[in-house]
């Protein structure tokens, strides 16, 4: 996870932790088990904010596509997925190929893998 991130989302994660308690001390225990580093340390193919995902949902067989945005810029209708739900914040610090069990809203779990990853500053320059 990148320096800044981790603060950033350690403060987004406190402030909205009294809404559901569960959820946000899973994303604070990722925090935590996250290995701190600066943007230009981290792999191409690693989830970041910002980054664009396709994942496979094993549960409901479904592949989505989705960008990975502060909630501020969420709009599902748009793809813009908040790292603040249930699967922003599972896919946050996964790479290509790895998986994830991490609860839906309803608490199901889905077994979440990782297909392809591209970060926001590769795609300005493919643009």
């Amino acid at each position: 996870m990148i320096d800044s991130e981790a603060d950033a989302l350690t403060e987004l994660t406190l402030q909205q932790q009294r809404d559901s308690i569960q959820f946000y001390e899973l994303l604070l225990d990722e925090i935590d088990r996250a290995a701190i580093c600066e943007r230009a340390d981290i792999p191409s193919d690693v989830v970041t904010m910002g980054s664009h995902v396709k994942f496979f949902d094993e549960k409901t067989g479904a592949e989505r596509a989705v960008h990975l945005v502060y909630p501020g810029d969420a709009d599902i209708s748009a793809g813009r997925i908040s790292i603040l739900t249930p699967v922003g914040a599972g896919l946050i610090g996964l790479s290509v190929g790895q998986s994830i069990n991490w609860p839906d809203r309803g608490g199901a779990q889905h077994r979440l893998t990782i297909i392809a990853v591209q970060q926001p500053e590769r795609i300005a320059r493919n643009a």
